[in-house]
C-alpha cells in the first residue's frame, strides 16, 4: 500500500494523483463493467482516506474456485474499498512453500506469478500468509528452506509476511518449531485463536433452544492463554484472529498491560451481531468462532473503543448457497465479509458514537498494513496513529505520464461517504459468493472509489463525478 503522492493530506485542499503507465487502466463500475481511462474524479464533499487493508481472507484460489478466484475475490475487495489484503494459507493445496501444485509449482509461486500467467491487472494488492505447518496438518513445523525466499525484500510483488494455520489453530506439538520459525524470520504468527472438535454455535441459551451442540468460550480463551504464554517466554510476535468472548478480550488487555508483543483483530461481525441473530439469519450466520453472546458483543465493544482491540478484519470466507443451505448443523463455517465490513463498522462503531471515523479507519487501515511490515510505505505523518486520516475531498487529477513533484510512487486511497443510507442486496455483491447474513440490512456509509497506483479501479461515482480521457 502506498500513501504518497498527496499535496497536502490534512488541508483538504484538492490532490493530485499521479497514474502511472498500465496495462489495464480501466475501473470497475457498480456493475462490474468496464470503462474507459479516467483521468480525474469530482470527490468534493466527500472523505478521502487511506485505502483499507484486511489482514485476514480467504480468497479459495487455487482449489475452490467455485467459491471464490483471484478476480471475483479482489473485486470484491476494491467494491469495499480495500488496496491491500492478506490471504490464508488454507488453499488446496496448503500454501506451505512445497510444490504441491498439478504443474510441480508452489501455491506461492501460483499466487505471485497470477496476474502474468493470465494476462490481467487485479484491482487490489495482496501479500502471502504462509502456513505454519506441513500441508497445515500440525503434524510438523513447514520448512522455511521452502518460503524464506519470498520475504519482503527479495523482489517480490507478492511477498510473505506473516506465519499461519488458518483456519485451523496452531498445534500444541507444533507451537515450539512455529515459534521459533516466526522470531527467525521476523514474522508474526496469525493465529487461529479457537479450537473445538464438536459444536455448531455458541454454548448458551440459543444453542440449547435450536437443540444444537454448543461450543463453550473456553475453545477460544484455552488457545488465547497459551499464545500468550508463548509470546512473554520466548518474545514471539503473536497476533490472535478474530477474537470474539469476554475472556480473549480480558487476557488480551492483560498481556498489552504487561508489555508482550500480542496484538488481536475482531471482525465486524462480531461487533453487529450475536448468537440471537442465528434465530434470523439460520447458517447464514454460522462462522468459527461462533457468534457468541449479547455480553460477549458488547466486549467486543468495549474492546473497541478501550483500544484493546488493534484493528478489524473481515475474514472473508465464501461458501457456495448449496453448502449453506444445508442448514446449522451441516453447513461449513464463514460468512463474505469485504463488500459490507467499512458500511456495518461505520453504523456500529461510528454513528453509534463509540469511536470516530479516523479511528476507525486506523482500525481497518494503518494497523493492519503495520502488522503486515507495510506501514514502511506509510510517510511519516500517516504512519502516526495521532496523525489525522481522513479530509474533504475536492477534484482528484489522475495524471498518465507523470510522477508527483516529490518523485513518490502514486498512492492507494479510497473515497468515502459516511452518510450514504443503502440496503445490502447479495445478488449484487462482485464476489462469487452470497454467504452473508447482512441481506437486507440498512446500513449507513458507502465506499465510493478505490484507486490503486493511481488509478481509479473501482467506482460508484455518478458518471458526472468521472471525467474520461475521452471527455477531455
Amino acid at each position: 500500500m502506498r500513501l504518497l503522492g498527496l499535496t497536502d493530506w490534512r488541508s483538504g485542499r484538492a490532490a493530485d494523483l499521479v497514474l502511472p503507465q498500465a496495462v489495464d487502466s480501466r475501473l470497475i463500475d457498480e456493475t462490474g463493467a468496464m470503462s474507459a481511462d479516467v483521468d480525474r474524479v469530482d470527490a468534493s464533499g466527500l472523505v478521502l482516506a487511506p485505502a483499507l487493508v484486511d489482514p485476514h481472507v480467504h480468497l479459495r484460489d487455487p482449489g475452490q474456485t467455485d467459491k471464490e478466484d483471484m478476480v471475483t475475490g479482489t473485486a470484491a475487495a476494491a467494491a469495499g474499498g480495500y488496496g491491500l489484503i492478506l490471504l490464508m494459507p488454507n488453499t488446496q493445496p496448503a500454501m506451505d512453500g512445497q510444490a504441491r501444485m498439478a504443474d510441480g509449482c508452489t501455491v506461492i509461486d501460483y499466487l505471485e506469478s497470477y496476474e502474468r500467467d493470465h494476462g490481467l491487472s487485479l484491482p487490489v494488492d495482496y501479500a502471502l500468509c504462509v502456513a505454519a505447518t506441513m500441508d497445515r496438518a500440525g503434524r510438523q513445523a513447514s520448512n522455511p528452506n521452502d518460503w524464506s525466499g519470498h520475504l519482503p525484500g527479495h523482489g517480490w510483488a507478492h511477498p510473505v509476511v506473516a506465519i499461519s494455520d488458518d483456519g485451523s489453530a496452531v498445534t500444541n506439538q507444533t507451537l515450539e518449531a512455529v515459534a521459533a520459525n516466526a522470531r527467525a524470520f521476523d514474522l508474526p504468527i496469525l493465529d487461529h485463536c479457537e479450537h473445538h472438535e464438536h459444536g455448531q454455535v455458541n454454548l448458551g441459551t440459543i444453542s440449547r433452544q435450536l437443540g444444537l451442540e454448543g461450543i463453550p468460550a473456553s475453545t477460544e480463551t484455552a488457545i488465547i492463554n497459551r499464545d500468550i504464554e508463548q509470546a512473554e517466554r520466548t518474545g514471539t510476535r503473536v497476533h490472535l484472529q478474530h477474537v470474539s468472548t469476554t475472556g480473549g478480550f480480558e487476557a488480551v488487555r492483560r498481556a498489552k498491560a504487561r508489555g508482550l508483543p500480542v496484538t488481536c483483530e475482531t471482525a465486524p461481525h462480531y461487533l453487529a451481531l450475536c448468537d440471537e441473530d442465528l434465530l434470523r439469519c439460520g447458517s447464514m450466520a454460522k462462522m468459527n468462532p461462533p457468534l457468541r453472546s449479547r455480553a460477549d458483543q458488547q466486549a467486543a465493544l468495549e474492546a473497541v473503543a478501550d483500544g484493546t482491540v488493534d484493528m478489524i478484519a473481515t475474514d472473508h470466507a465464501p461458501h457456495t448457497l448449496a453448502e449453506k443451505a444445508l442448514g446449522l448443523k451441516d453447513a461449513p463455517n464463514g460468512i463474505v465479509g469485504l463488500e459490507t465490513a467499512y458500511a456495518v463498522c461505520n453504523r456500529v462503531l461510528v454513528k453509534s458514537g463509540l469511536i470516530s471515523h479516523d479511528r476507525m479507519i486506523e482500525l481497518m487501515s494503518l494497523a493492519p498494513a503495520e502488522l503486515m511490515g507495510m506501514h514502511r510505505l506509510l510517510p511519516e505523518d500517516l504512519s502516526s496513529h495521532k496523525a489525522n486520516r481522513g479530509c474533504k475531498a475536492g477534484h482528484l487529477q489522475l495524471e498518465a505520464d507523470r510522477r508527483s513533484d516529490t518523485g513518490q510512487p502514486p498512492v492507494d486511497l479510497v473515497i468515502l461517504d459516511p452518510d450514504a443510507k443503502w440496503k445490502v442486496d447479495p445478488s449484487r455483491f462482485h464476489s462469487k459468493a452470497r454467504n452473508t447474513p447482512f441481506a437486507g440490512a440498512e446500513l449507513s456509509g458507502r465506499v465510493m472509489a478505490t484507486i490503486k497506483d493511481g488509478r481509479l479501479v473501482f467506482s460508484r461515482l455518478p458518471a458526472s463525478r468521472v471525467i474520461t480521457r475521452e471527455r477531455i
